[in-house]
């Protein structure tokens, strides 16, 4: 594999291409957009996140330019996202703000090595169950965080577990504050309605405009006891002070598993995100640039404060629909929400926290994949074991277990397809020349002579089908002076077919039995001259088709009568 990275991000490549004033005016356009979409988003991320609103925005307009910047797509807007709420929300209650940052910029480590190796497409193979898995636990996790916020329950303390947030609401169900729902269950219905009146308006800064006004009215009549963020955060448009983490052996080794999770978050769900856009605009991403590119923005984010970033789907779509089509866009998305920060940050303090509440239960639902959950449990067992597996675990345990055993059970059911793709079969008479594709020479030779078989392997050769063929292998009844392993279908060998296959020879040679290879492809050949085993067999019983490995059988005989 050739580990040489070309860094060749979108925006340099757009610019040489030719860049004129009209793609810049609609870029701009939608980079403002962005930038006012973006901003509830990120306002809710950075407080779901156990954070604080000053670093989901910070986030949002670091990792944002980066990503847009030394990206390897057009169009991907970048930021946090719902995704991350989950892991970061854990690492800050175990081990707080500094051991975010050093997790998080370990996961951008990890990115760029991602990319530097070449995964981008790897990543892409990751199962579709166990995506929609944990990407479903993680929609009904985050629903459960703002039970507390949207009804305005009055908790010291919510629990960390899912199980235990549940039995907290329960026992503080007569805590209901009902104007706290009002405005919740409003800012839901005027996410939902708003794209029906106009789609310009995003529907989550309507709600935000809409209820902090009426939170504003209420207050003014005297109803009171609406929390607002405010209420909880001392905000702040303060320029940040680059912080370096205080890293230790221990939080490294501690956090290496965290930041690994974030890390396949952040890879799988921009290069989802990426691949989406390409099919609307047309164009094709490099995985592996924007694989570094989210690594930088994962490695410079913490450090002005901020949490863990990626690309993000509905802003990306946002940005396409309205009219983007270069990085630019994504630049000027950033651009806003700076702008917003150093200049109207002090107006979010009214913000309600109940609408913020509102706007992540919609984001939940949009993430809960609820369709492809139904359809997946209409597909095989195996599938459907995997899908259910990782939700649970997602939504019971934590993300980190989730995706481990998920990928686990994934790949242990792919081994067992594969064996049972594999079948060894026997035969003891003629071979028929018009089934088969490697005769050659005469086809009036092609009867077996008596004392030998033929066995042959049709599917990868692998340790999943090693105790198979040895138990075919074992029927000593009768046995044959010349054993004809035929394999001609067999696409590769690993190391356990071929210490399987060489014991197999050598067992043979004790029990004064020739084995002869035959089709072998040169894929397998180079593995097979790797290990000796032109040796075990010897060179003269490895022959390229049936009808040589048919007559070195014949010659081996006729050497034994």
């Amino acid at each position: 594999m050739d580990f040489k990275v070309g860094f060749k991000p979108k925006l340099f490549s757009t610019f040489k291409k030719g860049y004129n004033k009209q793609t810049l005016v609609q870029d701009m356009l939608a980079g403002i957009i962005v930038g006012i979409v973006a901003l509830p988003l990120a306002i809710a991320f950075g407080i779901a996140s156990g954070a604080s609103p000053e670093a989901g925005i910070l986030t949002a307009i670091v990792a944002g330019f980066i990503i847009s910047f030394f990206g390897g797509s057009k169009v991907q807007i970048g930021g946090p996202t719902g995704a991350f709420i989950v892991i970061v929300y854990g690492i800050i209650q175990e081990y707080g703000m500094n051991g975010l940052m050093i997790a998080t910029f370990m996961a951008g480590a990890f990115l760029i090595l991602m990319g530097v190796l070449h995964l981008g497409t790897i990543i892409k193979y990751i199962p579709y169950p166990i995506v929609v898995g944990f990407t479903s636990g993680i929609a009904l996790t985050i629903f459960a965080t703002q039970i507390k916020d949207l009804f305005g329950l009055q908790i010291e303390s919510v629990p960390a577990d899912f199980l235990g947030k549940w039995s907290v609401y329960a026992q503080h169900i007569d805590t209901v504050n009902w104007w706290a729902l009002l405005v919740g269950l409003c800012s839901i219905l005027i996410i939902v309605f708003t794209p029906k009146v106009s789609r310009r308006i995003p529907g989550s800064l309507a709600a935000i405009v809409l209820m902090t006004l009426a939170t504003l009215g209420l207050k003014a009549l005297g109803i009171d006891g609406i929390e607002t963020i405010g209420d909880r955060f001392s905000i702040s448009s303060a320029l940040p002070q680059p912080e370096v983490p205080q890293i230790t052996w221990d939080s490294v080794r501690h956090l290496a598993q965290p930041a690994m999770v974030i890390a396949m978050l952040g890879a799988i769900e921009s290069l989802l995100s990426a691949a989406v856009a390409d099919g609307v605009i047309g164009d094709r991403h490099d995985s592996n640039q924007e694989l570094v590119a989210q690594g930088i923005a994962n490695m410079v984010s913490p450090l002005v404060g901020g949490i863990p970033a990626t690309g993000a789907i509905a802003r990306t779509m946002t940005n396409i629909n309205n009219g983007g089509r270069t990085p630019v866009a994504g630049i000027a998305h950033a651009i806003v929400l700076a702008v917003i920060y150093l200049f109207l940050m002090p107006l979010v303090k009214y913000i309600p926290m109940a609408c913020l509440a509102g706007i992540l239960m919609v984001v939940a639902y949009n993430m809960s994949e609820w369709r492809s959950f139904r359809a997946i449990l209409r597909n095989p067992k195996s599938d459907i074991i995997v899908l259910l597996v990782t939700f649970f675990l997602t939504v019971i345990f934590d993300l980190t277990i989730a995706i481990e055993v998920g990928v686990l059970i994934a790949c242990l059911l792919c081994m067992r397809r594969m064996a049972e793709t594999t079948n060894v079969s026997v035969i003891s008479d003629e071979i028929d020349p018009m089934a088969d594709t490697d005769v050659q020479g005469n086809l009036e030779h092609l009867i077996i002579p008596e004392g030998a078989k033929v066995y042959e392997i049709n599917g990868p050769y692998f340790f999943g089908i090693g105790n198979k063929f040895e138990e075919m292998m074992g029927d000593m009844g009768g046995r044959a002076k010349v054993r004809i392993i035929r394999m001609r279908k067999v696409p590769f060998i690993d190391s356990t077919g071929v210490h399987n296959l060489s014991n197999m020879c050598r067992m043979c040679s004790q029990m004064g039995v020739k084995v002869v290879l035959s089709g072998v492809n040169p894929t397998v050949m180079n593995v097979l001259e790797n290990a000796g085993m032109d040796e075990v067999v010897g060179k003269e019983n490895i022959c390229s088709h049936i009808s040589l490995a048919l007559k070195r059988a014949e010659e081996i005989l006729a050497e034994a009568s």
